[in-house]
């Protein structure tokens, strides 16, 4: 039935377009071409500086009604490079906004003062080349800017981890449709894995459990547990399509690409706990979470740094958010106190006087295995 009223109106929007049309041009012969053209020129010029002026207020105060929610501005960054980063976009948006205003007024104004007029006669300028040099200087030397301080932010923002560096690594592999989060053990090292020692209900990420490295190596089902002040470099791979480790909050955002390890180092500057302090001061977060539920935490006390999936990966590409906790140093080493090898829970017993070999008798164990690891620290 719903289909049938949907149909039914379009039908009916079609037949009254239409007599508009035939209403328009019998109107046009009565009163003369000429003099129809006109009128319709003189409304399209009023309709443009109308449009001009909304489309103006939308912008400015959709952005206005949203600030509390974009980075930098009601969100604070809370990783050591995202204020360089966002003080990027903040001048970008600064030159690119002056730029948008005047040449959306200029476009509608021109279209409005030089709309179509009896005796008025058009003059042809086939080129200015003064103009013509003005126009490109001076756009070529504000993107030469833009270009040198985005440069120096993204090779802050890309800068690897420096032997000798304090810093924790973790590997987030991609797959249809989660993460496998895995963590180096005391030795802090991530063992090697390579994809033809993959064994489902076993070894779903292809770990090679003959490296000495692997064998304290653990897995988070749970929430990614991060300390606040340390460097973090995330090894970053996918089991089957592209899929992307988004961290927002932590201007971080990389690629997860099968068979192509990616990677990122960020340091977080806040604790969770610290950032929701943060949103407190802000009257837009002290409203419940859910606008159904006036009962419900308030936005400030249910926010989470969140891990999220940012490729259109598929159906179920909405179900890779993980939440990501930041704590203090302290937090994080009694966090890791109870954490166990992934291979002494799952994989020891199993494989006990089976003689299970990870390897196939087609790839040479060392060469291959040690190059993929290789590959995966790049």
């Amino acid at each position: 039935m719903t289909a049938l009223i949907v149909l039914a109106s379009v039908v009916l929007l079609i037949i009254v377009a239409v007599q508009i049309g035939k209403i328009s041009e019998l109107s046009s012969a009565i009163r003369g071409e000429e003099a129809a053209q006109r009128e319709s020129d003189n409304f399209n010029a009023k309709m443009g500086l109308f449009f001009l002026v909304a489309f103006l207020v939308f912008c400015v105060g959709s952005a206005w009604y949203y600030k509390d929610y974009m980075l930098g501005y009601g969100l604070p960054h809370a990783s050591i490079h995202g204020g360089k980063i966002h003080g990027i976009f903040n001048i970008t948006l600064f030159f690119t906004g002056i730029v948008f205003v005047l040449t959306h007024i200029a476009l509608f104004w021109y279209a409005y003062k030089y709309k179509a007029e009896k005796g008025r006669k058009v003059l042809f300028i086939p080129d200015d080349h003064k103009l013509e040099k003005i126009w490109t200087a001076i756009p070529a030397l504000v993107m030469c800017g833009l270009v040198i301080f985005g440069l120096s932010a993204w090779n802050d923002a890309m800068a690897d981890v420096s032997p000798g560096d304090d810093y924790v690594e973790i590997e987030a592999t991609a797959y249809q449709f989660a993460w496998e989060i895995r963590y180096p053990g005391k030795d802090k090292i991530i063992g090697e894995k390579y994809f033809k020692n993959i064994t489902p209900g076993v070894n779903d990420l292809g770990i090679n459990f003959d490296d000495p490295a692997s064998q304290d190596d653990f897995l988070t089902p749970d929430d990614i547990v991060l300390p606040k002040g340390k460097k973090i470099r995330v090894r970053i791979t996918s089991k089957d399509v592209l899929h992307n480790f988004g961290a927002p909050h932590f201007s971080v955002k990389m690629d997860a690409i099968p068979g192509l390890p990616t990677y990122f180092v960020f340091t977080p500057t806040m604790t969770t706990e610290e950032y929701r302090l943060n949103l407190k001061k802000n009257p837009a977060y002290s409203i419940p979470s859910d606008p159904e539920d006036p009962t419900s935490p308030k936005k400030w006390e249910a926010f989470n740094y969140e891990l999220a999936c940012m490729e259109l990966c598929g159906k179920g590409h909405f179900s890779m958010r993980r939440v990501i906790k930041i704590v203090s140093q302290e937090e994080y080493d009694k966090w890791l106190e109870d954490k166990k090898p992934f291979f002494e829970e799952n994989v020891k017993g199993k494989l006990e006087g089976k003689g299970y070999s990870w390897y196939t008798a087609e790839v040479p164990a060392v060469e291959e295995s040690k190059s993929a690891t290789a590959t995966d620290a790049n």
